[in-house]
This record gives C-alpha cells, structure tokens and sequence, in this order.
C-alpha cells in the first residue's frame, strides 16, 4: 500500500494550471533548492518587479512557496510542508536544474544584492 498523500483532481489541476507558466515553474525549480529575493529573481527573469511579485503571490496564495524575513527583504523558497510537495517534487524531479541562473548572477555580483 502507497504511504503517498493522494489530492483532489480539481486541486491537482489547479496546481498544474499554476505550474503551467514557464515563468512560474522555473521559479519553483529555483526555488526548490535555494532561498530567493524578489530583486534577484527580478535579474534573473529580467522581468519588473510587480510581475515577479505576482508570480510569488499566485504560487503563495496556493501554499507552494513560503516566505521569510530577514530584516527588511523577504526571501521565498519551496514549502516542503505544502499538502502538494510531494506531488511538485515528482514533477521538479524531473526539470533540469536552474542552479546555474544564481550562479550567473553570483559572477555579476548580483546575488543577494539587496540585502
């Protein structure tokens, strides 16, 4: 018998709507591993910072990223606690790494760069 946490069909398609922009699911991919800044994730989508935002806010609105604190930024990363890791783990699994877009940001001295 599979100890796996089964979801809803409506939820999981609500999740696969949300993971379905590029955008967002490389952000998870990112997110996955490492803790990120609105203003790094600006640099590295070359988008404005309302529509990272936006973003952030879809995939926090529905539990898959968390926020935290530090001082005045706010760093997201992947909520392993989300009745949905399990199921966005498969999926990441699965996605190439987008680990070389901070490092690439790191050579530019951009990594980080707000706090």
């Amino acid at each position: 018998m599979s100890t796996k946490n089964v979801i809803e069909v409506e939820k999981a398609a609500q999740v696969l709507k949300l993971l379905g922009d590029k955008t967002r699911l490389s952000m998870m991919k990112l997110l996955e591993n490492n803790e990120c800044c609105v203003c790094e994730l600006v640099e590295i989508y070359k988008m404005s910072q309302p529509a990272i935002s936006q973003h952030l806010r879809k995939l926090k609105d529905i539990e898959l990223v968390r926020e935290q604190r530090k001082g005045q930024w706010i760093f997201y990363s992947l909520n392993k606690d989300s009745a949905y890791y399990e199921f966005v783990s498969e999926l990441l699994s699965v996605l190439p790494t987008q680990d070389e877009r901070l490092e690439e940001l790191e050579k530019q001295g951009l990594r980080i760069s707000c706090c």
